[in-house]
């Protein structure tokens, strides 16, 4: 492997800013790039001059709507912070950018509310070996101890949470901290490092305590330190830091910092945890299994930029990959056009490609978000990127102006390309095209980038429904077709049964025909024109559930073709169908919704509001305090499941839903459906 370590000491390193919605990551961010001279001041989400949320989606809707890119250094080692949205619906991003990072930092508040979206974080953090540090943001805000905050944090985590720091407190106001490894008071200065003060008399005791409670926690994975403890010797300072480093980088332990981002404070001893006891690439190559590869990086996201093309986020893991160089996916192949390092949304051209370097590749084409990539053909190494998850909702779609519908298919293929948990449906049977994503603001925020990136103005519909029927009663007719028009007529004969079939049948043809009455030839022809007719039945719906019996007919040696027997076929359908009781039905999706357990009560109300069944509910497997209930629900309603369900669990529960059956639907709601489809076809 190449040495690419930096004045430092350490090869670069890629490190993940995730957590809850508003949680302060950007001006985390921010602070960082601050602190460490890469900007000349901080900018603010709320003035609209952060380096992070720099988009027009992300700065008219105040929140993060995709990742957030930008270098920087400290004390000679070079840093690459990828700022991920909060929000569970733009989270794909994070969690593919996730598989090239050598460690995260968890920005969180004193927030119980939003327990279980952190929880959502570090369960994803903790299932894939990601060494994580939680900052405990706003604790210059905070309405309680931190003694009292850690417990109710706590079971958001399967990990110990390892306080490193408490806060000093003048006048209900926390003005600065004590480090409990390095054993030293600090003292806050706004958008300063913090400064070394005595130690404040009346902390000592309670500086005592919490740092025997850290070390508590580290003798728990060593041996030697659980000794030194049990016969109160106090253990050397650099022993700490090293098991401090040791537990992280094995995810034994998950070490909690406190600042207040907006402020500026807590940041440098954020940094100088990252820098002495996050991992590196080489801990990022083994987690991921990268082995002896010579050449390794990793696809982290893919940008469509407004000027520049497309641009590859990867992370290098082994070799180095230079501008100009042939570089592979499987049996893909490119050729790099342009290495850039990403500050928000600007690429700047140039940059160190080595391993442990986060750098945009310029137009690969054929290169996409997950994908791993190699300079030797077939020498690449698979690395496991997680799929996108299912789709929760979804929008009927067209252009606004009908010059754009083939352009709309073009500019939507490159937002998919860019987030994948976007996806595009094409329905030949209900004539829609159906955007489908994560949830309601996920939906606009795409359907605005279309607009402003792509100059494509689209219209919105509900989705429709596939609605089917079938028959209730059996029914034996004749289909025929004469037609004389001069020369060669036309003429088809034949008796059919009609019968219903059980529900999830689909279509069965049959014929008992003897003695040539029908030649055999015109059965297939037959068969072709009932199916013709099943398309739309009576009630104008595909029918199903249907078996049809060619039993009897007749035929001119003449004036018989395949034409005339397609046509009785349909004219025996539609003579005989609507004769046979015809009923509506409805899809009725098998739904697995997802919910922590103080929500199941009024989820069981959303599922019987509308028009569900409830199957049963357990506790969801691998997590705490979270449950999986189990139900089927009519696809009519599940139009804004998504938006009703994570209303009432603040903003975290999800489902997956797939096709269950078929049920009859009458009544009133049967009646509106009938109306609105035959107005519809007018």
């Amino acid at each position: 492997m190449a040495d690419t370590k930096d004045k430092g000491g350490h090869s670069p390193r890629c490190i993940a800013l995730v957590g809850p919605y508003l949680s302060g990551k950007t001006t985390l961010l921010e602070a960082i790039l601050a602190r460490t001279g890469a900007i000349p001041r901080q900018g603010k989400m709320a003035d609209r001059n952060s380096v992070g949320d720099a988009s027009q989606e992300a700065r008219d809707h105040g929140m993060s709507v995709e990742l957030n890119v930008a270098q920087t250094e400290f004390l000679g080692d070079s840093y690459t912070f990828i700022d991920c949205p909060g929000s569970v619906e733009f989270q794909y991003d994070a969690s593919a950018a996730l598989t090239g990072c050598d460690a995260a930092i968890v920005v969180c508040e004193s927030d119980i509310k939003k327990v279980p979206a952190l929880q959502l974080i570090l369960k994803q953090l903790e299932d894939r070996g990601i060494p994580h540090f939680l900052f405990l943001n706003k604790i210059d805000k905070a309405e309680g101890r931190v003694r009292d905050i850690l417990p109710i944090l706590q079971p958001a985590s399967a990990k110990p949470l390892v306080l490193r720091q408490i806060p000093i407190w003048e006048n209900e106001i926390v003005t600065g901290f004590v480090d409990l490894a390095l054993e030293r008071a600090f003292v806050y200065r706004e958008h300063a490092a913090s400064e070394v003060i005595d130690m404040p008399g009346g902390l000592a005791e309670r500086q005592k305590e919490a740092r025997f409670s850290m070390l508590e926690h580290l003798a728990d994975y060593d041996d030697e330190l659980m000794e030194q403890l049990l016969e109160d010797i106090e253990p050397p300072r650099d022993k700490v830091f090293d098991d401090l480093s040791k537990e992280l980088k094995d995810g034994d332990i998950c070490p909690v910092f406190l600042g207040s981002a907006e402020h500026g404070n807590g940041i440098l001893r954020l940094l100088k945890a990252l820098r002495h006891e996050a991992p590196s690439v080489a801990q990022t190559i083994l987690r991921l299994g990268v082995g002896d590869a010579p050449s390794c990086a990793q696809v982290l996201k893919t940008f469509h930029t407004e000027h520049g093309g497309k641009l590859t986020l990867a992370r290098v893991l082994t070799g180095t990959f230079a501008d100009g160089a042939s570089i592979y996916s499987g049996d893909k192949g490119e050729r790099i056009s342009g290495i850039f390092t990403l500050m928000g949304q600007d690429p700047v051209k140039g940059a160190d490609s080595g391993p442990g370097a986060t750098i945009a590749f310029g137009r690969m084409d054929s290169i996409k978000t997950g994908d791993t990539l190699a300079l030797e053909k077939g020498a690449g190494v698979n690395i496991e990127c997680p799929a996108p998850p299912a789709p929760v909702l979804g929008l009927g779609l067209e252009a606004k102006e009908r010059k754009d519908e083939v352009k709309m298919t073009s500019a939507i293929a490159k937002i998919i390309e860019e987030d994948p948990s976007i996806s595009l449906v094409h329905s030949q049977e209900l004539g829609q095209m159906v955007l489908w994503g994560q949830g309601e603001m996920h939906l606009r925020v795409a359907l605005e980038r279309l607009n402003r990136k792509y100059s494509i103005a689209a219209r919105t519909h509900p989705r429709l429904v596939p609605y089917k029927e079938t028959i209730k009663k059996k029914i034996e007719i004749r289909g025929r077709h004469k037609k004389q028009s001069g020369g060669h007529g036309q003429f088809g004969d034949i008796v059919v049964d009609i019968k219903p079939l059980p529900r999830g049948s689909g279509f069965e043809f049959s014929d008992t025909i003897s003695g040539g009455v029908v030649p055999k030839q015109y059965i297939p022809s037959v068969e072709n024109g009932v199916k013709e007719y099943l398309v739309s039945g009576p009630l104008g719906f595909p029918v199903v559930d249907v078996a049809v019996c060619l039993k009897d007919g007749s035929y001119h040696s003449v004036d018989s073709s395949d034409m005339a027997f397609k046509t009785a076929g349909s004219i025996a359908m539609r003579e005989g169908l609507p004769k046979c009781a015809p009923v509506l039905l409805e899809p009725i999706m098998a739904v697995e919704i997802c919910i922590p357990s103080d929500a199941t009560a009024r989820i069981n109300q959303i599922i019987s509001g509308r028009r569900g069944q409830i199957l049963g509910f357990d506790a969801r497997p691998g997590w705490q305090s979270w449950d999986l209930v189990k139900a089927y629900i009519p696809e009519s309603e599940m139009q804004n499941l998504i938006v009703e369900l994570r209303s009432a669990t603040a903003g975290v529960g999800t489902f997956t839903a797939k096709f269950g059956h078929l049920a009859e639907l009458t009544g009133k709601l049967a009646e509106q459906v009938l109306s609105a489809h035959k107005e519809e076809a007018a």
